[in-house]
């Protein structure tokens, strides 16, 4: 047992001499900080009250930029199956043109990644998602007028700047959700982020499918105007939100913080064991003078070991994502049906919108079980899940294609929802969550831009290369992403520490550790006095080992 003669004051502990051993009246097991958890046990949090619902309020802005993705996902999915797009544009439904038509935004975001830093660091989260809506509301304009020019190099253009605005709103989105979150709560909240990205995508596929039979070009023009919808809220609303108690702190706003904490995570009272906590740790943690403040400065991602595997956790989780195969669902859905043997357009568009309600189901369900379940067993699991399901897709399809059964196409369409299902429930949530939670404050900024390269990178490979696989090797081609993810379940079980019940700044104990997947999932016993301050700790492991 550690013999631990100190005490905790909101969270951070403070040496005391005492010649007296406390009086132990209470323990308890838990998965985690001891300074997280003892702060959960003197002070439960509220989560229902006015000061948490407008909390929430300033996340649901954050939440909007979650929606542009999903939107352009489904949207361009949604044009590729639209008979006027594809002529105005010349391009099929799969093969190397529609590749890159629908990569061009792929393009703007790697432009886009050396911005990304500097602007939320410089400026601030807020900044960050204004001005990356600002670049998004551009693009739409751009596209949405190519009609009345006919270029079609204007559309890929447009195309260009909601890259360019997309990575810029989608990483400051989450930076700015899961630094304002109550810790208590942060997972769930952060976790809820992605929902918003099939919301993005039934708007999208609800207009394409309303406006699908219309004559002319309205029926492909409409769901490119609403992609302003989302990013427009968050032109108008961002700066009525209170900014990052984080990025406050560093700035050397120290009381703007606090008096943040007090408001939101303290009920209005500065004595809160929330806010002495994350005052104490952000005083512990955070520098003042870090990398954030020079926008060329990348050393922070690279600096030691530990530094390193956060960024490899963060890049990793990001790729793989995209790699699951949900990208190629949603942006080559129509091609992806097509090998199913449903070729009416109109069948197709209700099954987009379908599934993006399955999507948002699914996903928000997940969203809740973060906490319960844990990252690491989500991310393992639903790699897993996901594999199972393309088994069904590849031999459904195989047969399909063989036989022309009706009855293989419905289930090759039945597993392809199951995937959704799947992929809604685990990797949804925890593609916001997980990568910016697993970076430092100096990283996250910069961090996150290495995040949507990787993203990037990930929806390249799957632009370009499946379409063209699609058409040429047909339903094999959904035997890579079966061994892919099985694949990615095993390194993630390798090397994903897991991160609830700690905040964000008590997760550097975990990576700085010999064994980081080891220390996060470790449990120890805290012995709690009668104030229910920890003033002993058991670590189960070392004491299992000495038995």
């Amino acid at each position: 047992m550690a013999d631990v003669s100190e005490k905790q004051v909101g969270g951070a502990i403070e040496n005391v001499d005492t010649l007296e051993k406390p009086t132990i009246i209470d323990t308890k097991v838990v998965l985690g900080d001891e300074a997280f958890n003892q702060a959960m046990i003197k002070e439960p949090p509220i989560p229902w009250n006015a000061v948490a619902f407008l909390l929430y309020g300033c996340c649901a802005v954050g939440f909007f930029c979650s929606t542009s993705n999903g939107f352009d996902s489904s949207m361009f999915g949604n044009l590729l199956n639209n008979d006027k797009f594809l002529a105005f544009f010349e391009v099929g439904s799969v093969g190397i043109k529609a590749g890159i038509v629908s990569s061009m935004s792929q393009i703007g975001s790697v432009v886009a990644i050396p911005f990304v830093g500097p602007a939320l660091d410089t400026w601030g989260r807020k900044f960050g998602m204004f001005i990356g809506a600002t670049v998004i509301i551009i693009g739409v304009i751009i596209q949405g007028t190519c009609v009345s020019t006919h270029s079609v190099n204007q559309f890929m253009g447009g195309r260009f700047f909601m890259g360019l605005g997309v990575q810029l709103v989608s990483s400051a989105g989450p930076c700015y959700v899961v630094e304002i979150s109550h810790p208590a709560y942060r997972g769930t909240v952060t976790a809820l982020y992605n929902v918003f990205w099939p919301v993005g995508a039934i708007v999208a596929s609800g207009a394409a499918s309303g406006v699908l039979n219309h004559a002319g070009s309205i029926s492909w023009t409409l769901p490119i105007w609403l992609q302003m919808m989302f990013p427009g809220l968050v032109f108008i609303f961002v700066w009525l939100l209170p900014e990052s108690p984080r990025w406050l702190y560093t700035n050397g706003k120290m009381e703007q913080a606090k008096a943040f904490l007090t408001k939101y995570h303290g009920n209005g009272n500065p004595e809160s064991e929330w806010v002495k906590l994350q005052m104490w740790e952000y005083e512990a943690h955070l520098e003042l003078d870090g990398a954030d403040k020079r926008w060329w400065d990348y050393r922070a991602l690279f600096r030691d070991g530990p530094s390193r595997y956060r960024l490899m956790a963060n890049c990793l989780t990001s790729l793989f994502g995209q790699w699951a195969g949900n990208g190629v669902v949603s942006y080559f859905l129509a091609g992806v049906l097509e090998t199913a043997g449903i070729k009416d357009a109109t069948t197709r568009g209700h099954l987009f919108v379908a599934m993006n309600a399955v999507q948002i189901i699914f996903a928000a369900t997940g969203s809740m079980f973060v906490d319960t379940i844990g990252r690491r067993p989500m991310l393992i699991w639903v790699n897993v899940g996901c594999a199972v399901c393309w088994i069904g897709v590849t031999a459904a399809s195989g047969v399909q294609a063989s036989t022309g059964s009706k009855v293989s196409s419905g289930v090759t369409v039945a597993m392809i929802y199951l995937f959704q299902s799947i992929y809604s429930f685990g990797w949804t949530p925890l593609q916001a969550l997980y990568p910016v939670e697993v970076l430092s404050f100096e990283m996250r900024a910069k961090g996150m831009a290495f995040s949507g390269m990787f993203v990037t990178a990930g929806t390249l490979v799957n632009q370009f290369g499946f379409p063209v696989a699609l058409d040429n090797i047909k339903w094999k081609t959904y035997a890579v992403f079966l061994v892919w993810c099985f694949i990615q379940a095993g390194i993630i079980y390798l090397l994903m520490p897991e991160t609830k019940n700690r905040t964000l700044e008590e997760l550097d104990d975990i990576f700085r550790a010999k064994n980081p997947v080891k220390a996060s999932i470790a449990k120890r016993k805290l012995e709690l006095d009668q104030n229910a301050n920890v003033v002993g700790i058991v670590d189960l492991e070392n004491e299992r080992d000495r038995v």
